[in-house]
């Protein structure tokens, strides 16, 4: 920042210089000038002096208005900070890459495209099928196989669907950074013809993504986050008798596929807290689970959206990251003993860290409510769970949070798609 400081002065003395060419009187005072006429009175002196600093603070002012383009982050409280260029850890890169429950994940796709349904998973989504349809049980010799009600007409246009899909989403999951930049056409078009906006490429001017920890229930945030043109909400959280809390207003709800799966047991798939008019975005714990995204699409009045799978890639390699950096500055060891402690097969990044991926794609501004957690508050505050998940690194996450807030550039996966996104984490009074 030194550095910094001492080139803008000596551009603006360089720009004085240049100036006393055409300005004798500024040459009097700047005083380095010999072939201009001698120095002016000291009663006008003051005015000229006054005019010189008026120009190096235009100067450094407009030099450092450019410079925000360049590798300079925005603050909530208007300080500018200058953001190294990021250097990250190769090894941790290349580990974070590694997909450790890839090939288990694709023998399941197989297995289901084949109709067995007896594949880890297949029978707890299968069952809601048969509940809510009213299923003719019997099968073939094996109960693994696909119920044979499925290959009726009345069920084998569904039967395709749910094969078509599945099909499409597994060949499309791949690294994809750009993904990034097609969250507009993928998520916010189909939104703003649904809210009747009209077709735009630009990005929400202001999102809430409101997280479930206990800790928004010490703050009043609910008229804050209602303000937000959009406000994005995580796996159907009630929001009535919190409203002076988290606020009242939905726009958009993003969930899990296990929330839908439980959904689609009841009738007609009903799944909105929110109301029937509030999308639905929802990323994919288990491939089975299209099974409950064919049946219950048809049936939702407001969108039923996937995330791409590209996108979950992207997320997953973040937090790996993250949570692989964590690992290694605290205990020391190698990246390689990061799984069996992580059950890296099964880890997975939280339905809120996504959700603030996504805003990060649709909107130009995005502030975070309900992240973070304290020793006196719930994990949720909506519910009385107290432990967290092993499966998701919520202190990775929150690491990664903070870099949103501070060290944008400093992300890994993300560093050259966005340059002056404005993201805000508001913290309760207790656990700041």
């Amino acid at each position: 920042m030194k550095t910094s400081v001492k080139n803008d002065v000596s551009h603006s003395r360089r720009l004085v210089k240049f100036c006393c060419l055409f300005s004798p009187n500024l040459g009097a005072i700047y005083g380095r000038s010999p072939d201009l006429p001698a120095p002016m009175k000291r009663s006008v002196r003051p005015l000229f002096s006054l005019l010189l600093l008026v120009v190096i603070v235009t100067t450094l002012s407009c030099r450092t208005a450019i410079r925000r383009s360049f590798g300079y982050f925005q603050l909530e409280n208007d300080v500018t900070v200058k953001l190294a260029v990021p250097v990250f850890n190769s090894t941790l890169l290349r580990h974070a890459a590694i997909d450790m429950g890839e090939a288990q994940a694709k023998q399941e796709v197989e297995q289901l495209l084949e109709g067995n349904f007896g594949a880890p998973g297949g029978g707890r989504s299968i069952s809601s099928w048969q509940r809510l349809n009213h299923l003719d049980v019997r099968s073939r010799p094996s109960v693994s196989k696909l119920p044979i009600n499925f290959r009726s007409p009345k069920y084998y246009r569904l039967w395709l669907d749910f094969r078509r899909i599945l099909r499409d989403w597994s060949r499309n999951k791949r690294y994809q950074p750009e993904i990034m930049s097609e969250l507009i056409s993928l998520v916010k078009r189909p939104l703003d013809r649904h809210y009747g906006f009209g077709d735009s490429d630009r990005p929400y001017a202001s999102c809430a993504v409101v997280g479930n920890s206990g800790i928004l229930l010490k703050s009043e945030y609910g008229g804050l986050i209602d303000s937000h043109e959009i406000v994005i909400r995580l796996n159907n959280a009630r929001t009535e008798g919190f409203q002076r809390n988290v606020g009242s207003k939905t726009s958009i709800s993003f969930v899990n596929s296990n929330i839908l799966h439980l959904c689609a047991r009841r009738n007609g798939c009903f799944c909105h807290p929110y109301g029937e008019t509030v999308p639905i975005v929802m990323y994919i714990c288990q491939p089975v689970h299209f099974l409950d995204y064919t049946l219950c699409n048809s049936s939702h009045k407001a969108p039923l959206l996937v995330t791409d799978p590209r996108f979950d890639v992207l997320c997953t390699r973040i937090v790996k990251y993250y949570s692989m950096k964590r690992f290694l500055e605290e205990t020391g060891k190698s990246p390689e003993e990061w799984g069996p402690t992580h059950d890296g097969a099964m880890f997975h990044y939280s339905s809120g860290m996504q959700a603030v991926m996504l805003a990060l794609g649709i909107c130009d501004k995005v502030s975070m409510f309900g992240f973070g957690k304290s020793v006196e508050a719930k994990h949720h505050y909506h519910t009385n769970q107290k432990a967290e998940l092993h499966l998701h690194d919520y202190e990775a996450e929150y690491a990664f949070y903070n870099d949103l807030v501070e060290r944008l550039q400093a992300i890994p996966f993300l560093a050259d798609k966005f340059k002056a996104i404005r993201c805000f984490i508001h913290f309760s009074r207790d656990s700041m």
